[in-house]
């Protein structure tokens, strides 16, 4: 029997968090403190432990209009009823519109699926670039402060969840595009947009190694005389 939280459409309580943008497979935990959440929790224990993570924009004062369903994996509830819990994201989703806004936030989604536009091969390519770029821009931080640096040995090689990976792990520019990388719908568009901010900070970091092996070159010449 298919669970209400598989169907294309459901409502699902929605827990806005300022500046955070949930990935699928990501781990989030989560301090659950104000009583409406209090009372959210214990509703999607009693449910199937699932809700919205949705980016809260505290400038422009409004909620985003996809987020990513969290499955919470474990819940610690404290004497006081509050409680840490640590949930990992699953499929994303649009709210459609808001249900109710009392005694806590609960939308009418529908869910996201990636398509995929490029044939088997240029997917295959891309991820190449992709990684590649990526593993430049790490090595190249590490040299920078001087603490070599690698990838994870379990970094994603499937597209899809690559570009979820770089989207959830990488800041700087990567950081600031974090809600446009969760919305894009076709896993292709999302991997060469990564590509371009990657290859941006590529060029830029190997431009200041330059001048940092410049600088290091004239300190030791300097001690040398």
């Amino acid at each position: 029997m298919r669970r209400v939280s598989d169907l294309a459409v459901r409502e699902l309580p929605l827990f806005p968090l300022p500046d955070v943008v949930l990935f699928p497979q990501e781990v989030l935990p989560l301090h659950i403190f104000e009583p409406r959440y209090r009372m959210m929790l214990r509703t999607v224990m009693e449910e199937d432990r699932r809700f919205g993570v949705v980016r809260w924009d505290p400038q422009e004062q409004r909620l985003a209009d996809v987020g990513c369903c969290a499955e919470i994996l474990h819940c610690q509830t404290q004497d006081d009823d509050r409680s840490n819990i640590v949930t990992m994201g699953q499929q994303r989703f649009r709210v459609l519109d808001i249900v109710r806004d009392a005694p806590f936030r609960v939308g009418l989604v529908s869910w996201i699926e990636d398509e995929v536009s490029e044939s088997h091969e240029q997917l295959e390519t891309l991820t190449g670039e992709v990684t590649r770029a990526l593993r430049d821009v790490v090595e190249l931080t590490g040299k920078l402060i001087g603490k070599p640096a690698s990838l994870p040995a379990d970094l994603p090689d499937l597209p899809r969840e690559l570009s979820f990976w770089i989207g959830a792990h990488l800041g700087g520019p990567v950081a600031d595009h974090q809600q446009a990388l969760l919305e894009i719908t076709d896993t292709g568009e999302r991997l060469r947009q990564e590509y371009d901010l990657l290859d941006q900070t590529r060029r830029q970091l190997a431009a200041r190694t330059v001048l940092k092996d410049t600088f290091n070159s004239l300190d030791d010449d300097g001690n040398q005389a």
